[in-house]
């Protein structure tokens, strides 16, 4: 576990696809486990909101696109202020008012995402798309257990 005070860092830069995303999901849920001290609600939240960033970078990113092009992962936990903040990017282009909403099973993974964390930001423009999620006075108590 990192101990108060101290920072962790997780960055992946892989292929906007389903299966990979996938992967991702899991490698920074045991980074999560691994660096943090959560309880296992707000853990998995916080899972739950990235894989959420994840899933919308592989769907919309590269839909006009005749093959998938990279995301960016990087996670980043300030142990001075306990803060995280995980930023899923892509090159592509997102359309947020092109997508298809007809379903009513979509169109929650935004509104998930931001019911999920402190804040929630998203920047999408030609050049891309950054979702950047944050969780405030998180993993605080690693390293200050007594026994």
């Amino acid at each position: 576990m990192t101990d108060a005070g101290q920072s962790a860092q997780f960055t992946k830069h892989v292929r906007a696809a389903p299966e990979d995303a996938a992967q991702i999901r899991r490698e920074f849920s045991s980074w999560l486990s691994t660096h943090l001290a959560l309880d296992p609600t707000k853990a998995s939240d916080v899972v739950l909101a990235v894989n959420e960033a994840l899933a919308n970078a592989a769907e919309f990113a590269y839909v006009d696109a005749p093959t998938p092009g990279l995301m960016h992962v990087r996670a980043d936990y300030d142990g001075d202020a306990s803060v995280l903040t995980v930023t899923v990017r892509d090159d592509g282009v997102w359309r947020i008012g092109e997508t298809d909403h007809k379903n009513p099973a979509r169109g929650r993974g935004i509104p998930l995402m931001r019911a999920l964390t402190d804040r929630a930001v998203i920047d999408s423009n030609h050049a891309g798309t950054e979702v950047r999620l944050q969780w405030d006075q998180i993993g605080q108590n690693c390293g200050n257990r007594t026994t």
